[in-house]
């Protein structure tokens, strides 16, 4: 399978968008988008990121106990932007609010997931890691979408 078409047939899969936040040994706010994230067990509540090894985050997340997932709200899509690109001040004018965990949990995000490190997977190029939600928030916000190769909003 090439990497090209391997791509192609998976961007046909709509997926919500996240931006996983955590705090580095520093106490460095660091933050990353990720379409990449799905629940795992509602007994005991499991979620997984996947998170390439060439990220500043995958080495945070690797030292850290605890981290958030924000799941964006469609009027988030400079959030999105933002916190894909290489830029280190992704956090520079972004609204947040810190979280019991110490993660920073983004203003206005549809849901927010407070979660505990509890495992580690390698998965080719990436790491899964494997939260325990310990705390969770929703608005009525729809969210955003990422749906071949762009951004996509939810039509009901």
């Amino acid at each position: 399978m090439d990497e090209y078409r391997f791509r192609s047939v998976l961007s046909r899969f709509a997926s919500g968008v996240t931006v996983v936040t955590a705090v580095d040994v520093k106490g460095v706010d660091h933050g990353i988008t990720v379409s990449a994230f799905c629940s795992l067990s509602l007994e005991p509540p499991l979620v997984l990121v996947c998170i390439d090894h060439q990220t500043v985050m995958h080495g945070v997340l690797g030292g850290s106990s605890a981290f958030a997932i924000n799941v964006l709200a469609v009027d988030q899509e400079d959030l999105a932007r933002k916190f894909s690109d290489p830029d280190d001040n992704r956090f520079d004018g972004t609204s947040f609010a810190r979280g019991d965990n110490g993660a920073p949990a983004l203003t206005g995000a549809a849901a927010t997931l407070e979660c505990s490190m509890i495992e580690r997977y390698e998965g080719g190029d990436h790491t899964i890691f494997v939260g325990r939600v310990e705390t969770a928030e929703s608005s009525d916000a729809p969210p955003l979408l990422y749906y071949r190769g762009g951004y996509a909003r939810l039509e009901r």
